[in-house]
């Protein structure tokens, strides 16, 4: 995957040196923009921002503020190339969260294995739940972005797990975190299996997870995950609550109640093309219709057909 790394300077001065220096590295793509633009170029979410302070127009500890207060920029790297040698300006602009402070002149080999491995480190940070595998937030929300901008037809799968916080109370996190990689596995072998090619698998966190679909007649895939799940869920409890059909947890006052096993919801949002303005509203639908699911009792799905 092509790495779009923006270079912020106002005289395109640096683009050059950049485009020689990496020249043999077909995956990097450097972008000259200027200070004025950096709101354009905060949304197209870059790999990487290296900013030449001698270059720019504008109070850098205020520019670099602006992109850590971007939503979709918080761990975007961002590198401040400056002649300016004074520790405490240095120091300020580390303290906006901002990963290198370079000074001039520079090393062009200690640049390229810098800019180099960033990315590397931002790329298994990026794309990788430690605990299941999967992609998380930041590239859900990519992936998203970019079918939308792409104006593709695409479902959206909001999955999370029924009951499972009064799981965990009674059989513990590391119990917990087992269902949450069956989960995960559950997901991705019901893809492989209707072979949906181009699907897209992510773990927003805790047990929710997003499947995403180049298909938007997705109720068979439905079917075939809860059918697994209920399947093999039951090896996550003890004899004694599978015969009993719940588990009891005391809550707060000490009283006990009684929970249902552990089952699965999806919510199915159908993104015809044209129908949502940003993955906001696709969130907010996937919400409502997550809800309808989680209604019924068991494991079940529901899908949005609205246009």
């Amino acid at each position: 995957m092509v790495q779009e790394i923006y270079i912020i300077d106002d005289d395109d001065s640096s683009i050059v040196i950049f485009r020689e220096l990496f020249k043999n590295d077909k995956e990097y793509k450097f972008i000259s923009v200027k200070s004025e633009q950096i709101d354009i170029a905060l949304k197209n979410i870059p790999s990487l921002i290296i900013i030449n302070e001698d270059a720019i127009d504008r109070d850098v500890v205020g520019l670099c503020r602006q992109i850590r207060r971007d939503e979709d920029n918080t761990i975007t790297p961002v590198i401040v190339v400056s002649s300016n040698s004074n520790k405490e300006h240095r120091m300020k602009i580390l303290k906006e969260s901002i990963e290198y402070y370079i000074k001039k002149p520079v090393d062009e080999e200690y640049l390229y294995y810098t800019v180099k491995n960033l990315n590397r480190l931002l790329a298994i940070n990026r794309r990788i739940s430690p605990l299941t595998g999967l992609p998380g937030n930041v590239q859900i929300h990519a992936e998203l972005k970019k079918r939308l901008s792409n104006k593709e037809a695409f479902s959206v799968l909001y999955l999370d797990l029924d009951n499972f916080k009064a799981y965990n109370d009674v059989y513990g996190f590391l119990k917990g975190d087992q269902i949450i990689e069956f989960t995960a596995e559950t997901i991705v072998n019901a893809l492989h299996q209707n072979l949906e090619e181009g699907a897209f698998v992510g773990h927003i966190g805790g047990d929710d997870f997003v499947a995403i679909v180049p298909s938007t007649n997705c109720e068979r895939l439905c079917q075939n995950i809860l059918a697994e799940f209920d399947a093999n869920v039951t090896r996550f409890f003890t004899d004694e609550d599978l015969e009993k059909g719940y588990i009891e947890v005391a809550n707060r006052k000490g009283i006990i109640e009684q929970f249902p096993l552990t089952s699965l919801s999806i919510g199915v949002v159908v993104v015809d093309v044209g129908r949502f303005g940003n993955i906001l509203e696709i969130g907010e639908v996937g919400a409502q219709v997550k809800h309808a699911a989680k209604s019924v009792m068991g494991s079940s799905y529901a899908v949005d057909r609205r246009h």
